[in-house]
């Protein structure tokens, strides 16, 4: 008896929630701040990463990567990077001039920025700002110990609302990326609620479909689903699961001889009108450029024949998604 009650309640909760579904429109997930005015048939805006061109100055690397065939480089200014934060005042002019005089777009900077009320970094944004450039990504955030993460989570969402305020205020749009570990935004799921909004023009995620398929596996497509409408730029990456050292972990690849599913993302990328500025990156073995190296274990051209490869692929596949 009791296992029927239970059978027809279930039964009239399907059909309550069907009624209510079908009385509610369907709205489409849009980005409303794609880059191309709405449209996705046109050719994703690919900016290689700087980090695996640091063995070249600013001349040589923005004539490598114009002609590789990259559309702008998203440049590290950050610790280790190419242009040092101690030094942006003198330096990022340096490498904009030399990427304009290859006919590259000088849009992208990757960052540890996360709070503009400190001096060395509010003074990043402004140099970035007065320069032109648009998107930056911003620092990563952890969960503390000594505190439960909604408590984190409390103190995140003020100090990403304070950072969209100053973006606002530079002509701005900084970008969190998802990192695969015990980093803040790992999961996707807690991202939102300590962004400002779906709607914020200055302050979003950068969605790393890599780390995001790492942490997620098979759903990572309602991750997708979630996140789709922060999404202010993106990064290109692959790989797949290994036995390294003993222990299973991700191995990083070349595209397309992953796991990351690149007709199936760049697919949803379309049906949820996402065309944001792109950063391509290259984590497998380059000789060290892979890390960032100032000096490479291997002749630079078969560096930039791997990127070109890369870069192939992606357009090719972006091109035939449906």
């Amino acid at each position: 008896m009791a296992r029927n009650i239970a059978c027809v309640s279930r039964r009239n909760f399907i059909k309550k929630s069907s009624s209510v579904a079908l009385a509610v429109p369907l709205m489409p997930l849009v980005n409303p701040f794609n880059a191309e005015g709405g449209s996705t048939n046109k050719g994703l805006q690919v900016h290689l990463f700087s980090k695996h061109l640091q063995f070249l100055d600013y001349d040589e690397m923005a004539k490598a990567a114009a002609k590789i065939g990259f559309d702008g480089l998203d440049l590290t200014v950050r610790p280790k990077g190419h242009v040092l934060p101690e030094n942006v005042k003198r330096d990022l002019p340096k490498a904009v001039e030399a990427m304009k005089k290859y006919g590259l777009q000088t849009k992208m900077m990757t960052t540890n920025v996360l709070d503009a009320k400190i001096g060395a970094e509010r003074q990043v944004l402004e140099t970035a700002s007065n320069l032109g450039l648009t998107h930056y990504r911003t620092g990563w955030l952890t969960y503390p110990e000594g505190q439960t993460i909604l408590e984190s989570q409390e103190i995140y969402k003020a100090l990403f609302k304070n950072l969209e305020t100053a973006n606002k205020e530079l002509n701005l749009i900084g970008c969190y990326q998802n990192h695969a570990g015990n980093h803040v935004g790992a999961p996707i799921w807690d991202l939102p609620p300590i962004l400002p909004s779906r709607e914020s023009k200055n302050l979003g995620a950068q969605y790393d479909i890599r780390h995001a398929v790492v942490e997620g596996g098979m759903s990572w497509e309602l991750d997708l689903r979630l996140i789709a409408p922060y999404i202010r730029s993106i990064v290109i990456k692959d790989f797949k699961w290994g036995m390294k050292a003993g222990k299973w972990q991700p191995i990083n690849t070349p595209l397309g001889e992953g796991m990351v599913d690149f007709d199936r993302y760049f697919s949803l990328l379309k049906k949820y009108k996402i065309n944001v500025p792109v950063s391509l990156h290259l984590e497998y073995d380059l000789g060290g450029a892979e890390h960032g190296a100032t000096e490479i274990t291997i002749d630079k051209e078969e560096v930039y024949a791997k990127m070109k490869k890369d870069l192939k692929f992606l357009k090719e596949a972006w091109n035939k998604a449906e």
